[in-house]
Parts: structure tokens; C-alpha cells; sequence
């Protein structure tokens, strides 16, 4: 008698990590349900759009199930959950945009704090055992670690104090910092996530993501940056930068070492857990030196404009310290270095645009 396949369910399953997350499961023998609306295309217009990436998932996942849902239909979500009975749910769904949560605050919070609420509670009812895994953000900590002392140096901002050499650690303060809105709700949502792992005892995790990006990711100018940033390369637009001279630092971290994490979580949960989530210092690198590593690739100048006001709650410098990661996890770490996946999104953006 054959032991039926475990059962996934990935919201957001469109969007880059929840594609990935989708493909590396299912290459692990997991039947997916995939949980998307589009919901970025309403938040960014035709460039958010994700349909070819769901299109993408049907024809390469057998038996793939895509369900067209909002998270914030508190109804749908329960219902569905109910009957699907997951082994394991990844929440990757959210409004994810800090400057978009201004000029849409319900939307924002009803998807980033009451659509994981709806999931939680879901599950708590249903499968109260499987791993509750959720994508948060490093804004939860807003904007706190600009109050670091910095240094300046040529191309990049990097923390002048030895205490941060490694990054910033899980132990980082979230209280009296700006977030953004959509750093509050994210907020919400995280220490919701730990709450029902605390309270209710359920295995769940909240990753606090850097730039998670990958070949896979429908760049806009709200977010995506490695990705927006090589599209406006490749179609020789203009790529705007908003303050800190460009000098501005992200660790960028790639959609299948997110996903090898994910798995490693799964097979081994842990209650009510917080991670940093990023590329580390190694794969960090500022807007500067961003343009000269895709025009290495494309051999293509960048073009660029600059506005000194910077945008608000921006990180001057963030890069992710994963040593608890690795301590919990010590069977994961990096394999994409930062010229292999800016390689890898140069590539893909030239198919995707006929380049």
C-alpha cells in the first residue's frame, strides 16, 4: 500500500518565493495547493502582474492545485484549510511594499495582519501540528538600525562598530523605530505567528527577509530591487535612487536557498521561532555596486537619476548576521553567491524580454 504524498499549501504561490518554495517541495515528493489571487498586479499594475508564473507552476508541477483566493476572506481561508488538512503551510502572501502601504493602509493591513491572522486561526482549527512557516520582513526592526554608528566608504555604508560585524542579529530591538506601515503590519503579523506557536504550542517560524530575489521575480520600483534594477538595464530606462547617495546596503539572498531553508525548518520545527533571513555580509552590496555588477553582465551602462530625500523607514545599511540560522540549522547555508544570482536574473530578464 502506497503512503500518500504529504500536502503542501504555499499562499502567494505565484510570487517568487512561493513559486520556489512550490518546485522545491514538489521535487521532494510534496503534492502543492497553491493559495493566489494577483493581487500584486492590483497593487502595481501590469508590471506586478504573476500569471506567467502560475501558468509556469501548473505546466512543471504535476497534480498542482491553484486556488484562486484572497487571503483576507476569512470564510474561503478556513473552508479551504479544512478541507485540504496541509502538512505544512508557507505563508509567503503580503501587500509587500513600504512606500505602496501609505496610499492603501486597509489593504495593506487587512492582507499582511488580518490575512495571516485568518491562516493561523485556520490552522490552529485544522492541523495545529504541521509547520507554520511565515515570511516577514527585516522592516519589523524599522527604522532602528540607522541609529548605528556608520562609516562612509567609497561605494557602500557598512557598521562601524565590531559588535555588528556579522549583521544584524535576531536579539535587534523592534520598539520606538519609524517602520512604515507596511513595517507595522508586518510587524502585526510576525508576533502573531510566535504567539500561536507560544500559546497554542505550534511549530511556527517567522523569517525576517532581506532581498529575497531570484530569476523568477516580476521586479516593479516599490519592490524587487536586484530585479527592477536589472530590467531598467536591459530596457535602458532610468533607475531612480532615493537618497543615503546610493551608498545604501542589502544583503540579497536567492529564492532556492530561501526554499532549502523552508524544507530544512519543516523536516526539523521549532515553537514560536524568529530568524533573520538575508544573504549575509558576503552577499551584500549597495546600489552603487549593484549597477556595476549587472552592467558586467549585460554590458550595458546603467542609467540613473537621484533625489536626496530618501524614502521613508529606508535601511541606510542592513545585512542579516545567520549565525543562530546556522547553529539551528547547521546543515543549511549560502550556496548562490551575489554574482551568480544578479547572473542568473541578467539571464532570465533577457529571455522574458527578448534580449
Amino acid at each position: 500500500m502506497s503512503i500518500p504524498a504529504k500536502r503542501l499549501l504555499v499562499t502567494g504561490s505565484s510570487g517568487l518565493i512561493g513559486s520556489e518554495v512550490s518546485l522545491f517541495f514538489n521535487s521532494q515528493g510534496f503534492t502543492i495547493h497553491g493559495i493566489d489571487n494577483n493581487q500584486r498586479a492590483v497593487f502595481f499594475g501590469p508590471g506586478g502582474d504573476t500569471r506567467w508564473n502560475q501558468k509556469r507552476l501548473a505546466e512543471l508541477i504535476p497534480g498542482f492545485s491553484h486556488h484562486e483566493l484572497d487571503i483576507r476572506d476569512r470564510a474561503g481561508v478556513l473552508a479551504l484549510i479544512h478541507e485540504i488538512k496541509p502538512d505544512g503551510i508557507v505563508h509567503t502572501a503580503a501587500q509587500p511594499s513600504h512606500d505602496r502601504a501609505a496610499a492603501i493602509p486597509f489593504d495593506d493591513f487587512d492582507t499582511n495582519a488580518v490575512g495571516t491572522l485568518n491562516l493561523l486561526e485556520a490552522a490552529r482549527r485544522t492541523c495545529p501540528e504541521a509547520p507554520f512557516i511565515h515570511l516577514s520582513t527585516n522592516k519589523v526592526y524599522g527604522d532602528r538600525p540607522n541609529t548605528l554608528p556608520l562609516r562612509e566608504m567609497e561605494t557602500r555604508w557598512d557598521y562601524a562598530e565590531p559588535i555588528y560585524a556579522n549583521g544584524i542579529s535576531e536579539e535587534f530591538p523592534i520598539d520606538q523605530s519609524k517602520h512604515s506601515l507596511f513595517g507595522a503590519s508586518k510587524v502585526a503579523a510576525d508576533i502573531m505567528v510566535q504567539e500561536y506557536g507560544r500559546y497554542f504550542n505550534m511549530p511556527t517560524c517567522c523569517l525576517r527577509g532581506g532581498c529575497l530575489t531570484g530569476p523568477n521575480h516580476s521586479g516593479v520600483e516599490l519592490h524587487g530591487f536586484l530585479s527592477y534594477l536589472v530590467k531598467c538595464n536591459l530596457k535602458q530606462r532610468e533607475y531612480h535612487i532615493f537618497g543615503y547617495k546610493g551608498k545604501q546596503v542589502r544583503d540579497n539572498i536567492h529564492s532556492e536557498d530561501v526554499s532549502k531553508f523552508i524544507f530544512a525548518f519543516f523536516k526539523a520545527p521549532r515553537v514560536g521561532e524568529v530568524y533573520n533571513l538575508g544573504g549575509g555580509k558576503a552577499n551584500s552590496c549597495s546600489i552603487l555596486e549593484a549597477f556595476r555588477w549587472v552592467e558586467k553582465f549585460t554590458g550595458k551602462p546603467m542609467r540613473s537619476s537621484y533625489e536626496e530625500k530618501n524614502r521613508i523607514g529606508d535601511h541606510i545599511c542592513y545585512y542579516s548576521d545567520l549565525r543562530k540560522m546556522k547553529a539551528h540549522y547547521p546543515g543549511w547555508d549560502i550556496t548562490k553567491s551575489l554574482e551568480q544570482t544578479i547572473k542568473e536574473i541578467v539571464q532570465s530578464w533577457s529571455t522574458r524580454l527578448g534580449n
